[in-house]
């Protein structure tokens, strides 16, 4: 059997080491520590830079006095004799450098270039540690023109290669901030039209004119600006507009000057290279751009230049420069922003081809004959065109160049004829067809190999320095179209997938501990992995030949067998849990002398271990005993038995065929063996985790498909536009009255929704309104206006409107009410009402939701956001009938805690479909499955088939009428139609009486078994009709149901019953974002249709999951039939989770699109008030947001008034120092510990429990998985066996436990060298939110309160005493003490009686040692005359108080069984003496491991 793993050591388990995000220096997996560095409390006390920070650091505001010396001894001291070292940079980032002395002392006609220069390298320096980096400039906004002018100028003159490559970082940064009007102002005159005052000729902009005559228009009108320019004005714009164009000049003069090992000359042109791809990759950045690059033939100069013929140094530059060719002609005019479709682009391929062969034909007759004469498919190639051009001399070429507008000179030389070589290039580069990205994307294999995991450099970075760019894509804030957008989420998710691949194929390689034999030298394995297996026989079964029109085999197929037998039964179920469609990874595993070894990194992982093979596989079925395809629900229970019995598992499996193809072709050319004959090793992953391939496949798919997305998004989707244009207030199909239904509570709650508008009621009797309200909103002044320019209609019509017009103001609410209708005599007849009174920005984003477009709702903590998306999805149900709703959440708790308040509401449980796996975790006794559904719908047909039996009898009709929903259908239109019409003729003929109503209801009988009688004696004839009228209703719905369940009785198969109840009489269905693309193919398949579409969580899912879900149905007429999108999030809380730094950096892959709309600046609407925690305890985290104020229940329930029983105060800052010699430690890389601070918590759990505080509203929290690993080791050693403790409810990282709450919370922030990834704000709101009513926090002070993005709640936090003070003579939860009685006052001075408290906690010290302290009695211990103040000093401290509890209680449970033993009989005694002492056996067990 595996070894189990010791609770003493809080080691990373098999699959639990990688959710730690590394933020500090750590050791890579390919070599020597790197990443992003964080000064540690050391650095900041002893360097050289903390003393000169003195000057600025200390001060509250910016410093008053100003020494430009000191700026120079900064720079040149600290900085340029450190070669910028990062650490100084980061010292001085930290201590606010640029906030409070270098820009609050800036002046535009003194400052030194020293100042700045150091400015730059300190916005450098805050994107680089993901900090805001423009909020300091907002200060004298009106200095940065003249600052940004100087920072150009410097990147023309300097000549130090280092400081020019920090500029051009420096313009990437600020060409990555274009939602920042400040710097958008500066950057996009850089990129203006005038800057064609730099291309090569005239000729080359009329041929632009000509095909775009606007562009002429704005050329003109630039001139004539320019002309009424004075001197000054005229050599800035002359600057500006040739800025761009002397910059490419001065990067082509470095790019052919290096010489072989020129470091700095190759950075710097590798970061200009991503410059030159961020401006092509950007749409407001490109649009003339794209001309100035072709024109300068920047491509072409880079590729024939001699460093990139360097193979080896030239690596990420090549990289880079594919990535700009690829963009310089992507597939968009980028002067109207509308995509190209393949037909499009072959048509301008063949215009340019034409337009040679005509010039050959006219010009070069004799040399390029053939070429004018032959087809266009036969001079589409490179290679065709290159045989034709080699028929030209030197001259010929300059001549046809210059016919075709293209550049002849150097762009460094204009007096220097370009090279034969050069000109053939452009002239190629120009004419060649381009190779279409999806055929090569349909070409790749899914499944990484071992040379994408191991060898390709960006997988490969662990941390992302920063120092270089990378060959990646950046999702920014706009996309050129949605192929670019598609293109850009595939690579950078393909990245991210085998990044994590590559991190769990290497942790089970490591714990397998492959070793050569010592026989043979074959491969052994001396240890074992929970998540691999040695493969006892691997067969090919069979290789299917290729489709029609491919060359790669149609299916491949194999069996993998191994053995199970060492494995737990834990760990085998976790095999057997293995399905259809499930990935597997097989690996070649050929070990060396030196494989068990420990790995030290100096040489690579996969040859260290010697991993040579791994190839990705789907599970098509699971092989039985018999050797056939085996089900654990289907299959026989006996065969069932012999599989669990038997020590083998098998798996059929299907490879990769673009895969097999390759290494196919790869053993042919080089005669080598064959892969797929030599795997040892199986792996399997977390489910969870294991989900790439289909969303690969979905995003494939979506490239290849015409996509739709609805034309009132697409603009804002891209980036691009007017950022308003998707709000319902400016589309045209505004929807004018609302049915809010049960929004309002009452008319007072209606009033107070809407302030500043005034109520007036349609039929003037104000009086008469109650809810439900109806209300008509006015036309909004936008949408009048767009409405005025429509054709003209009927000129009644047009005054109808004109009359409504001006009986309704802008500021006026029209509202009418209705009688919600009697649906029956039974309770489930009575709809179910909301009951949450909801605040005015509640209503106005349940508003904006029910309107059509765009609408984005930013919910901080608490604030209600899952009851506004549940009344949203309510009012769509009962104001849209026939529209379907799709619900998305991130995750699976999420989604169920959202359908399970839709259940709640008035929404009719038939509607409701729940698809995925977590629809089992519903707290409902209903199944909300497909199947589910299904099967409710048959049951719930029997029963109604059986009323309808019971109606005929009660009405005296003969025949089998509920046999069938048909014939049901029959009886209700002849029997019960008619029936409901003679009864509303009678009384409607004889007039309304009670008596007729009472004697003439033919249904009497029917509901002879409701509750109560249908009709009193003493009642109305209006009540008594309206109770008839709801008995009619009720059986309508009855025959309704019927009618939509017989489409059950013709479809025979439970999938096709699945499949119709999905895409007919579902209306609200609900499925994570992962479920979402796993299941698209096939829901489109199906006809799928919905018409809106709510995600929740939106803030925390990729871009690409949250476009997913909107593509799940085909266009309808070409016109995506969406009407919809309601985004719900908090963009301040943490993002989704992007494992690799430089994904999640330098490519900004962890930025959702819900994060990306806010920073466009589409409206959002910020709920304003929460109601989870405390008042103060929110205020630790309020001031992130605009104006967050509470809801009434934090100040009215009862909870929220008294304090915390046992505790001073209801949040802490508790101050952690070092535990046995030793603050945090790491195991190993990015397995952080702090056992102090595990100590500490547990201890005051174990506190928290002696004082009777239930387990389950107590979690444990921390920002790391080696803590949290740490912490469940201390609780299983000191809690877990014990009841008297028990385990909390939840011990998780606070990036896990996002979107969830408790009452208390206990927080270990770990860091004690490094502030670390708490630094990040977003998780610092996180983890401070998740308490409702205490929250303790252990954490090292000196470290925290120094930290600049942390320091507004760590004010707040150390306003209050960093030692934790606990208040005895309380139990929970019996306590008297008002929440506002602490003895100590936030933001006071110490008091007498906390002094005193302090001096009785220090006399009460020595009794806590001898385990006298914490006296708990049946007596009434809340009161305030019996408690005192006590201060814990330090951990050991705690851990004595916790024990003295202790053996007051064993003492106490003792003293009770002796009476116990007293009161009863002899004989009694005997028997039940064992049964009292267990408590006693457990409070001595417990003292006996807290002693140890």
């Amino acid at each position: 059997m595996p070894p189990k793993h010791s609770a003493k050591k809080a080691q990373p388990s098999d699959k639990d080491a990688t959710e730690d995000q590394p933020q500090a220096q750590t050791q890579g997996s390919n070599g020597p520590p790197t990443g992003s560095h964080r000064p540690t409390v050391k650095d900041m006390q002893t360097d050289s830079v903390a003393t000169l920070a003195e000057a600025w650091s200390k001060s509250e505001s910016a410093a008053t006095e100003y020494d430009a010396q000191l700026i120079e001894r900064v720079y040149n001291d600290e900085l340029v004799k450190n070669d910028y070292n990062v650490a100084k940079l980061a010292l001085l980032e930290v201590s606010q450098y640029l906030e409070k002395y270098l820009w609050p002392h800036y002046d535009p006609s003194h400052s030194p270039t020293v100042h700045v220069l150091s400015i730059v390298l300190m916005v450098n320096e805050k994107f680089r540690s993901r900090v805001g980096a423009w909020s300091a400039f907002e200060e004298s906004p009106e200095h940065f023109p003249a600052f940004f002018e100087q920072v150009l100028r410097l990147c023309l003159q300097e000549s130090d290669m280092k400081l020019k490559c920090y500029l051009v970082v420096f313009m990437i940064n600020c060409f990555q901030s274009l939602e920042n009007p400040l710097i958008r102002s500066e950057c996009m005159r850089l990129v203006s039209l005038s800057t064609w005052h730099s291309l090569i000729s005239a000729a080359k902009r009329e041929v632009e004119f000509k095909e775009y005559p606007q562009l002429l228009k704005f050329w003109k009108h630039l001139e004539k600006k320019f002309d009424a320019y004075d001197k000054e004005q005229q050599a800035k714009a002359v600057f500006e507009r040739t800025w761009l164009s002397e910059m490419m000049k001065g990067f082509v003069a470095i790019l052919e000057s290096i010489e072989q090992d020129e470091e700095e000359k190759i950075a710097y042109c590798e970061r200009f290279m991503e410059f030159l791809i961020d401006l092509e990759a950007q749409l407001p950045t490109r649009r003339y751009f794209n001309t100035l690059v072709e024109d300068h033939q920047i491509v072409a100069i880079c590729k024939l230049s001699k460093f990139a013929s360097n193979k080896e140094s030239s690596v990420l530059f090549s990289q880079l420069l594919d990535i700009l060719a690829f963009y310089t002609g992507f597939e968009i005019n980028g002067h109207t922003g509308l995509a190209l479709t393949k037909e499009e682009m072959t048509e301008i391929h063949a215009a340019r081809l034409s337009k040679l062969q005509r010039i050959a034909f006219a010009d070069f007759r004799e040399e390029l004959m053939d070429l004018a004469m032959s087809n266009l498919r036969a001079i589409e190639s490179r290679e065709a065109l290159l045989k034709h051009f080699e028929n030209l001399n030197q001259e010929q070429l300059i001549q046809l160049c210059q016919l075709l507008n293209i550049r002849t000179t150097n762009i460094t030389n204009p007096e220097a004829d370009h090279s034969r070589i050069m000109l053939l290039e452009v002239l190629l580069l120009q004419l060649e067809k381009r190779h279409s990205q999806i055929e090569r994307i349909n070409a790749l294999p899914l499944y990484p190999d071992e040379n994408a995991l191991f060898e390709d450099a960006a997988v490969k970075e662990e941390m992302y320095s920063a120092d270089r760019p990378l060959a990646l894509p950046k999702l920014n804030l706009q996309f050129l179209t949605l192929h670019d957008y598609l293109l850009r989420n595939f690579n950078l998710f393909r990245l991210e997938s085998n990044y994590e691949i590559r991190q769990d194929i290497e942790d089970a390689v490591r714990r397998l501990g492959p070793r050569a034999g010592a026989i043979d030298g074959a491969t052994v394995f001396s240890g074992w992995s929970r998540m691999a297996a040695p493969i006892s026989y691997f067969k090919m079964v069979e290789v299917a030949k290729p489709n029609l029109g491919e060359d790669k085999p149609s299916l491949i197929t194999a069996d993998v067998t191994f053995n199970v037998r060492k494995y737990t039964e834990a760990i085998q179920a976790e095999w057997e849990a293995i399905r259809e469609h499930d990935i597997l990874f097989l690996l070649t595993i050929e070990a060396q002398e030196e494989s068990y070894e420990h790995w030290d990194g100096k040489v690579s992982f996969r040859k260290h271990y010697g991993l040579k093979h791994v190839r990705g596989c789907q599970v098509v079925s699971v092989i039985g005993p018999n050797g056939k395809p085996f089900d654990y629900k289907k299959s026989d229970p006996k065969l069932i038995q012999d599989h669990r019995t038997g020590n083998t598992r098998t798996f059929r499996i299907a490879l990769d065929s673009n895969q097999y193809k390759i290494d196919q072709e790869a053993a042919r050319k080089s005669g080598g063996s064959d892969v797929y004959q030599t795997f040892n090793i199986v792996l399997r992953r977390q489910p969870q985790e294991n989900n790439f391939k289909p969303v690969l496949e979905t995003i494939r798919d979506l490239m290849q498909s015409d996509l739709m997305v609805p034309e009132w998004l697409h603009d804002v989707f891209l980036g691009y536009g007017n950022p308003n244009s998707a709000h319902y207030s400016q589309l045209k199909r505004q929807v004018k009255e609302i049915d809010f239904r049960d929004t309002f509570l009452d008319l007072d709650h209606l009033k107070a929704s809407f302030p500043g508008m005034k109520i007036k009621a349609k039929d003037g009797d104000e009086s008469s309104l109650t809810a439900p309200f109806v209300v008509m909103f006015p036309e909004a002044p936008e949408a009048a206006a767009s409405g005025s320019k429509k054709k003209k209609g009927s000129e009644k019509a047009k005054k109808e409107k004109a009359s409504q017009n001006q009986e309704q103001a802008q500021d006026e609410l029209i509202v009418s009410t209705y009688k919600t209708p009697n649906m029956g005599p039974y309770p489930e007849d009575v709809p179910n009402t909301n009951k949450v009174r909801f605040t005015p920005t509640q209503v106005e984003a349940i508003k904006a939701g029910t309107n059509p477009g765009l609408t984005l709702v930013v919910g901080p903590p608490g604030t209600g956001k899952t009851d506004v998306a549940v009344q949203i999805i309510a009012n769509l149900y009962n104001n849209f009938p026939n529209q379907h709703t799709l619900l998305v959440t991130h995750s699976n708790q999420a989604l169920n805690q959202l359908f399970e308040k839709i259940i709640a509401l008035d929404v009719d449980e038939r509607h409701l479909l729940r698809l995925g796996h977590g629809e089992e975790e519903l707290n409902t006794e209903l199944s909300f499955s497909k199947y589910g559904r299904v099967t409710s719908f048959l049951e719930k047909r029997v029963s109604l088939l059986a009323e309808v039996d019971r109606l005929a009898q009660s009405m005296e009709i003969g025949g089998e009428h509920g046999s069938t929903c048909e014939t049901a259908g029959y009886f209700y239109s002849y029997h019960v139609v008619p029936k409901w019409k003679e009864f509303e003729s009678k009384v409607a003929a004889n007039g309304e009486s009670l008596e007729l109503i009472t004697t003439s209801f033919p249904f009497s009988g029917f509901f002879i078994n409701a509750p109560v009688p249908l009709f009193s004696d003493c009642g109305t004839a209006e009540a008594a009709l309206d109770v008839a009228q709801g008995c009619f209703r009720h059986l309508s719905k009855l025959f309704e149901q019927l009618e939509e369940v017989s489409a059950f009785e013709l479809l025979r198969t439970s999938y096709d019953r699945a499949n119709y109840l999905l895409t007919k009489e579902a209306k609200i269905i609900a499925m994570t974002c992962t479920h979402a693309a796993l299941k698209r193919r096939e829901l489109v398949n199906l006809g799928f249709k919905y018409d809106n579409i709510v995600m929740e969580e939106a803030a925390q899912i990729l871009e690409v999951e949250t476009f997913i879900p909107m593509l799940l149905q085909d266009p309808e007429d070409g016109v995506n039939r969406l009407k919809r999108v309601i985004l719900i999030g908090d963009h301040n809380q943490l993002p989704p989770v992007v494992k690799n730094t430089a994904f999640q950096q330098y490519g900004n892959m962890e930025q959702s699109m819900f994060t990306r709309f806010v920073r466009l600046g589409v409206p959002a609407i910020e709920l304003d008030a929460q109601g989870r925690a405390r008042s103060d305890m929110a205020d630790l985290y309020k001031w992130r947001y605009k104006s967050l104020g509470d809801l009434p229940n934090v100040t009215e329930r009862q909870e929220y008034k008294f304090a915390n029983p046992g505790f001073l105060h209801d949040f802490q800052f508790i101050n952690v120092n070092n535990y046995k010699g030793q603050g945090e430690t790491a195991p190993r890389p990015h397995f952080i510990q702090n056992l102090g601070e595990a100590e500490y918590v547990v201890a005051v759990y174990q506190y928290m429990r002696l004082l009777g505080y239930p387990a389950e509203k107590i979690t444990i929290l921390t920002t790391y998985n080696g803590q949290k690993d740490l912490i469940r080791d201390v609780l299983n050693q000191r809690c877990s066996w014990n009841p008297i403790f028990g385990r909390p409810a939840t011990v998780a990282t606070v990036d896990k436990y996002q979107g969830q709450q408790n009452d208390y919370v206990l927080l270990s922030l770990v860091r004690t060298k490094a502030v670390g990834h708490v630094r990040d704000v977003r998780r610092l709101v996180v983890a401070l939110s998740r308490a409702r009513l205490g929250l303790y926090i252990f954490g090292r002070q000196k470290l925290f309160e120094n930290c600049h993005e942390l320091e507004p709640a760590f004010k707040r936090l150390l306003k209050r005493p960093t030692k934790l003070w606990l208040k005895t003579g309380e139990m929970y939860p019996n306590t008297a003490r008002l929440i506002g009685a602490e003895a100590k006052a936030d933001g006071e001075e110490e008091t007498e009686d906390s002094k005193a408290g302090k001096k009785g906690a220090k006399k009460d010290k020595k009794g806590a040692k001898k385990g006298k302290a914490g006296k708990a009695d049946n007596e009434e211990e809340g009161s305030a005359s019996t408690s005192k103040d006590y201060e814990i000093q330090d951990i050991d401290q705690m851990g004595e108080y916790v024990f003295g509890m202790m053996k007051e209680q064993q003492q106490y449970a003792i003293q009770q069984q002796q009476a116990y033993l007293q009161s009863i009989s002899a004989p009694m005694e005997t028997d039940a003496a064992p049964a009292a002492g267990a408590d006693v056996e457990q409070a001595e067990g417990a003292m006996e491991v807290d002693q140890e």
